[in-house]
């Protein structure tokens, strides 16, 4: 039985046989107070090929109460396995669907929250991947598309907004009828529906004679922290520069942004409504990264609605192509449009975004670009590094192989041609091929259609005058993780090698050479004959996608002066070059310890600084060595306070440090300190104890045990909000005794009552890396209950819990011969299993890093 489940050759058969050309749905959300079920009522009207034939509509909801097609009443049972069958099709089709569909508190379908604040009720859709189906019968693959039209009953006093623009309710009385005009033809997972007492603050996009309506909408109890100016000014940006880019205006009729709570993603690029998370409207003071991330996301969501919803993959084998095309054109909008805070981004491109992919692409799961998807339960794990990251990293190789000129080129005449259509990857090569006259056929079995990491290295020889005798790159295809698919490919990579000389601790660019590297070893005869540099960069400027190696003397010169580098860019790859070799086992993880130590203090890159620090610790907690592990996160905590301490008043850089700070804080004066922050009895200029860093703080003290029930129960009191819940919870799962512990397991695993946030904070409070013998107990329990999780949750649920309870701090044999048993005799479903197998490798990966660490404590 499928299940919820559509295999591609199922949604293949569909798509031949059936037109779609319009829903008119019917959505009575006048009781949501209430939860429960609302009333949906489906018209759709379309074509088939073959008259006579049979098919299937989709369908997710605890009752259906009528189906009618062809003005013939089907029987219920036509209703089975969350499909409606539908036979005898005729050449042109109505189908009307009554059915009481669920709201749901998963983040999944139409999503229901209370807000303790005002006691309101807030709801919104996510329907990516497969979950329209769960608020109205629907044909639920991309490549069927239609126009929408939604007829909204709900409370008078809400706001309702859907694709299309908001039209004036109708009715008197507690409810009202909202009837919004048809969108274009669009996917139904791009269709969307927020409603609720939610505020709201308008502008306009204006170019000449064009003005799109643009809101922000938020609940009332966010709008005090609200910036609208800010995010309308990255908006506009976004709106000038795509559009210079693409030629193709705006394609649709406003563009409404809405933070909502308790959202799985970052954000989702409804048509014209596109839903964030309400993290992105900051509560309390937050760093310049924080903001770059956000005006990232709306650049991502705002791409997308030229490419995924004007022009819409055929099949969620090209979600990468999707995904991959809005993280390059983020990043590039960032750098490159008029007035950008960011146009640094690619730093934190390299710094961030490569970063995941290097670490997904060497898991067991690893797999091509292009990967195969041949179900949904294929596409719902595989929203992943490398479809983002890995394959922006490529897009900007391919940018780089083309030239940016011609890649927009190629991108203008793909809008046009396929405006309000769907498409596979060829059409986009096509349309790029033609515009710089590069036959990409070789390059895109390379690099889409192989799995793995190439390394670069330098190889040079110097005369006795420390001239160049020789240089070349050498290119390795390091095999792929044991279980992987496919063998290891060199591939052609455009890069540029970066000349920097060292002046009184500072290291400037003399000069830059860009080249292109085939096969194993590619000469660069252009640096025969000169004065060897300080330090040599491959791969300078990030042009490829590539793991980098330093030759012995640039690693020397970087290790003592990394923080050296006047441009933030090569700090960057540095810094992931350095942070790649502690996951590798190449550099010991006290020797990354010693190394952010010396460079951290030099990082001017708030972006950069951050994320080191959480590699640190992440090191520190499981690829050092277990007898030495105390001893450096002793140094680090110390670091941290001296840091904390000698930062800028009210800067970015003391606030990330009182962060780190709060999350390894050890010892009786550090937890004083901790303490004293949050009563107020102690102060350090400049930095704001305010309510997401007193959450930090007795996060901390609450593992430690410094805090009890009362001292969380007294916070909570003074933060009741969703916000403040969940990081009660947290801290209620984070308490240092086998009683929290268990009460924490149970709510999780025992039960499936917690919203998909509260859950989410529950999980990361019981997973505390100071409290190992606590959790040991777990393992067992873990691959007991596990299969169970994946069988009864919803997808979003069981991945938090499969993933995040899985015994990843427990780094020993044990870890892995438990998971072994189970992968055996549990006979996974794929997409379960390659949850677990990822968790252990970093197990395998972590061991191995132990390994090196100890050695080194030799040394």
């Amino acid at each position: 039985m499928p299940g919820t489940n559509l295999t591609r050759d199922e949604a293949r058969t569909r798509a031949d046989l059936l037109h779609v050309d319009a829903y008119e749905i019917e959505l009575d959300l006048s009781s949501a107070r209430e939860g429960g079920t609302f009333r949906s009522t489906t018209v759709v009207r379309f074509t088939a090929t073959t008259p006579g034939a049979a098919t299937f509509i989709d369908l997710v909801a605890p009752s259906v109460e009528e189906i009618v097609l062809n003005g013939e009443r089907l029987d219920s049972s036509a209703f089975a396995d969350s499909r409606i069958a539908l036979t005898d099709l005729a050449a042109e089709n109505e189908l009307r669907v009554v059915a009481d569909c669920a709201y749901t508190n998963t983040g999944e379908g139409l999503h229901l929250f209370v807000d303790p604040v005002d006691g309101e009720t807030y709801l919104y859709t996510q329907f990516e991947v497969p979950d329209a189906r769960r608020v109205f019968a629907s044909f639920e693959q991309p490549d069927l598309k239609a126009a929408f039209a939604f007829t909204v009953t709900a409370p008078a006093s809400w706001v309702v907004v859907s694709n299309s623009p908001t039209p004036e309710p109708e009715g008197e009385g507690d409810t009202r009828i909202w009837r919004f005009a048809p969108t274009g033809r669009i996917s139904s997972y791009i269709t969307a529906l927020v409603a609720g007492p939610y505020v709201g603050v308008f502008d306009s996009y204006e170019n000449g004679e064009q003005k799109v309506p643009l809101g922000i909408y938020c609940r009332p109890s966010l709008r005090e922290f609200l910036d609208p100016e800010a995010i309308f000014e990255v908006t506009k940006q976004g709106f000038d520069y795509f559009q210079e880019k693409f030629d193709f205006p705006y394609p649709f009729a406003k563009y409404d942004q809405l933070f909502v709570p308790e959202f799985n993603a970052g954000a989702m690029e409804n048509a014209g409504a596109v839903t964030l998370r309400d993290q992105y409207v900051f509560r309390s003071k937050v760093t310049d990264a924080a903001y770059e991330a956000r005006a990232a996301t709306i650049l991502h969501e705002l791409a997308h609605m030229w490419f995924g919803d004007l022009v819409t993959m055929e099949w969620w084998n090209d979600l990468w192509l999707n995904e991959s095309f809005a993280t390059y054109a983020e990043a590039v909008c960032q750098a490159e449009a008029p007035g950008s805070r960011w146009p640094n981004s690619w730093t934190t491109f390299a710094n961030q975004m490569k970063t995941w992919a290097y670490r997904q692409d060497q898991l067991p799961s690893t797999h091509p670009i292009m990967a195969e998807i041949n179900d949904l339960e294929d596409v719902q794990v595989n929203f992943d590094g490398i479809t983002y990251a890995k394959g922006a990293s490529v897009l900007k190789q391919l940018v780089a192989y083309v030239g940016q000129d011609a890649f927009f080129e190629g991108v203008r005449a793909y809008f046009k041609q396929h405006a309000w259509g769907n498409t596979r990857l060829g059409d986009l090569l096509g349309a790029l091929e033609k515009a710089s006259g590069r036959d990409l056929r070789a390059w895109s079995a390379a690099w889409l259609e192989t799995a793995g990491i190439n390394v670069l290295r330098p190889a040079l020889t110097l005369n006795a005058d420390g001239e160049i005798e020789s240089f070349a790159v050498l290119q390795e295809a390091p095999a792929l993780p044991a279980g992987a698919k496919g063998e290891a490919v060199l591939r052609p990579h455009r890069i540029a090698v970066g000349l920097y000389e060292l002046n009184d601790g500072t290291l400037v660019r003399t000069d830059r050479i860009e080249l292109d590297v085939n096969g194993p070893r590619t000469e660069v005869p252009e640096l025969v004959g000169r004065h060897r540099p300080a330090v040599i960069l491959l791969n300078d400027d990030d042009l490829t996608y590539a793991k980098v190696r330093l030759d012995e003397d640039s690693l020397a010169v970087v290790t003592e002066n990394l923080g050296g580098f006047t441009e933030a860019l090569p700090r960057a790859l540095c810094w992931a070059s350095a942070w790649d070799m502690t996951r590798d086992g190449e550099l010991a993880a006290r020797d990354y310890l010693t190394l952010a130590l010396a460079g951290l203090p030099r990082e001017s890159d708030i972006g950069v600084v951050q994320s080191v620090q959480r590699q640190v610790k992440l090191a520190l907690d499981v690829y050092a060595d277990p007898d030495w592990r105390e001893q450096g996160l002793t140094r680090w905590a110390e670091a941290a306070e001296r840091a904390l301490r000698d930062a800028e008043a009210g800067s970015d850089h003391q606030l990330a440090w009182a962060r780190v700070l709060g999350s390894v804080a050890r010892t009786d004066g550090q937890l004083d300190l901790l303490a004293g922050l949050l009563d107020g009895g102690t102060a350090i200029p400049g930095l704001a104890v305010d309510t997401e860093l007193r959450w930090t703080l007795l996060g901390r003290l609450a593992a430690t045990g410094r805090a009890d029930e009362a001292a969380i129960a007294a916070e909570l009191a003074r933060d009741n909000t969703a916000a403040g819940q969940e990081h009660a919870a947290s801290c209620r799962a984070a308490r240092p005794t086998a009683e929290a512990k268990a009460a924490a397991w149970a709510s999780v695993v025992d039960s499936d009552e917690l919203t998909n946030y509260v859950q989410a904070a529950v999980i990361g409070g019981f997973q505390q890396a100071d409290q190992r013998e606590l959790l040991a107990p777990y393992a067992e329990k873990y691959f007991a209950a596990v299969k169970g999780v994946w069988e009864s949750r919803s997808h979003e649920i069981s991945q938090q819990i499969i993933v995040g309870l899985y015994p990843a701090l427990l780094v020993e044999q044990g870890t892995l011969d438990a998971t072994d048993a189970w992968l055996t005799a549990a006979e996974p479903a794929p997409a379960l299993r390659r949850q677990i197998v990822e968790s252990r490798a970093g197990v395998e990966r972590a061991l191995k890093a132990q390994a090196v660490d100890r050695a080194a404590g030799g040394r």
